[in-house]
């Protein structure tokens, strides 16, 4: 059936009719003359037959890499909290495989040329996203980018699609990261870059010393997630996951000097100046703004240096609040503090145990001793030491 007009449709509005493979596709054409309304056919029937092919593709039991990529977007990656950074790592890829690549000729040899290939890549400026000579990116990087998305769109390929995939020995493939630092800082370190921080960005940085929210955990956080009823705030984590942390005296005394400097936002900065941004907003000089991620992160890498603090990011406050109160408490509690779904993750700062150790087996020497000597003990060992060195 080519076009036609409904019957009992006053419009004139032409419809579409047709099957391809077995698949029937109708609808309107919108089109009021019958020439218009065959080239709107035309074209459904060219997207039809694409939309077919595709589909076919997606369940053929050979897939190339851009079939591959495109259908684990669909059924996974677009779920990504991150997703601009997935897609990142699918562009990489069909960039350098090819995007006709199949599946089944990507070889351990393959992988290895293209870790060997990202570990090449420079950092980019966060500010211009532009690769500038300097460090080249670390083991950590490489994996996340690309050889666990690839391992995850294979490993799916194979065991999910039944497509046939290439040997690859993924547990060889990925790169050693070394242990994440746990850089502490001290009262007077703490109190130096705060000090240098401006009106805004201090309470921030404070309130981070104080709970061990990351970063993009404080500048998230708005006063609808703010319970002073019952002295408990709502922090949204890593994967959407939520965790409720009780305000203490002064979290609270934070929370209650902010109010009503944005309606939703907890944290803001005070403009320095009058300045218009390249959006067209308008900032006027003594106003309250939200913090953002660029602004934060500039903050305390300018604090940190005027202070002459060495060796210390901002995700080093999460690190000090975490210490802090394991010394206080235990792995647990430290955990639940943290949000971390696993307490082997917060075993990192076991060694703020230490020093309790070192105390305890201190005094329990020292309770020895004072017990060996009361008891005459030492008076008797002393004279078989001197037996054994008269012998």
């Amino acid at each position: 059936m080519s076009v036609f007009i409904r019957k009992g449709d006053a419009s004139g509005v032409y419809a579409y009719d047709f099957r391809i493979r077995g698949r029937r596709f109708c609808g309107s054409t919108g089109a009021t003359s019958k020439r218009e309304a065959k080239k709107v056919e035309d074209q459904k029937r060219a997207e039809a037959k694409t939309q077919l092919a595709a589909e076919a593709a997606f369940t053929a039991p050979r897939m190339t890499l851009d079939v591959a990529l495109s259908r684990w977007w669909i059924e996974v990656g677009q779920h990504h909290k991150n997703g601009d950074t997935t897609l990142w790592s699918m562009e990489w890829l069909k960039a350098f495989f090819g995007p006709t690549k199949l599946l089944e000729e990507i070889s351990d040899s393959d992988v290895a040329r293209m870790i060997a290939r990202r570990r090449g890549d420079k950092v980019p400026n966060s500010v211009t996203k532009k690769r500038p000579e300097g460090r080249l990116v670390g083991p950590a990087t490489v994996n996340r980018t690309v050889i666990q998305p690839l391992r995850q769109v294979m490993l799916r390929a194979e065991r999910v699609w039944k497509v046939k995939v290439g040997e690859v020995h993924w547990s060889g493939r990925l790169l050693d990261e070394p242990q994440e630092r746990v850089r502490e800082a001290t009262p007077d370190e703490e109190s130096a870059i705060m000090q240098e921080l401006a009106i805004g960005y201090d309470l921030a940085v404070e309130f981070a010393f104080l709970t061990g929210c990351r970063r993009m955990e404080i500048l998230g956080l708005e006063w609808t997630r703010v319970d002073f009823f019952n002295k408990q705030f709502t922090i949204i984590g890593k994967g959407g996951r939520q965790r409720i942390l009780p305000m203490t005296e002064r979290v609270r005394e934070i929370f209650w000097g902010e109010q009503g400097r944005h309606p939703d936002q907890v944290f803001t900065y005070e403009a320095a100046r009058t300045v218009r941004m390249k959006d067209g907003r308008l900032l006027e000089r003594g106003a309250r703004y939200p913090l953002t991620e660029a602004g934060l992160k500039t903050a305390m890498r300018r604090a940190v240096s005027d202070a002459g603090v060495v060796n210390f990011r901002f995700h080093d406050t999460r690190h000090t609040a975490a210490t802090r109160v394991l010394r206080k408490s235990n792995l647990r509690v430290a955990q639940l503090m943290l949000g971390h779904t696993d307490v082997k993750t917060t075993t990192k700062y076991a060694h703020a145990q230490m020093s309790d150790v070192r105390a305890a087996m201190e005094a329990a020497a020292t309770t020895v001793t004072a017990d060996f000597t009361a008891e005459g003990e030492g008076v008797g060992s002393k004279s078989l030491r001197e037996k054994k060195n008269s012998a």
